[in-house]
């Protein structure tokens, strides 16, 4: 298996499949028009491939806050289906966090839906804990995948 980092909207759009998975209405001049807004605010996004196919995303955000200085956020970490329970998780989440040691943030960060448990339990096994609670108050439920 073979990480890579993704940093245009190119790159990213040759896998869109892997977004797919976690948002099936995902169209491909959606994507496009959303990392165009993204990407100029330190997204970037590394993929897992194995045999030239990508098999698993994770989006990230570099940032800096008050309270922690420095940190990188993981967004929409995506392991196809059939791949999953095989370390791929692991394995993005470790070069993330070297990733953000090379850059010398202070934490890393990410926000899981409340009801996936499963994510609960990987990030907590990953070192993780929660800080606090993620409040979202909903202005336009149209605009949620």
């Amino acid at each position: 298996m073979e990480i890579k980092e993704l940093g245009t909207v190119d790159q990213m759009l040759e896998n869109i499949v892997v977004i797919q998975a976690l948002y099936p209405d995902m169209t491909r001049e959606k994507y496009s028009e959303l990392l165009a807004k993204m990407l100029p605010n330190s997204y970037a996004q590394i993929a897992v491939f194995k045999n030239e196919k990508c098999i698993a995303i994770s989006g990230f955000w570099l940032g800096t806050k008050l309270w922690c200085g420095d940190y990188l956020e993981l967004d929409n970490v995506v392991v196809l289906d059939e791949y999953r329970s095989h370390g791929i998780g692991k394995l993005m989440s470790e070069y993330l966090e070297e990733k953000a040691k090379k850059l010398n943030c202070t934490i890393l960060a990410l926000d899981a839906y409340t009801y996936n448990f499963g994510a609960h339990k990987f990030y907590y096994n990953q070192g993780y804990g929660p800080k606090g609670f993620h409040f979202v108050k909903i202005l336009n439920k149209d605009g949620i995948n």
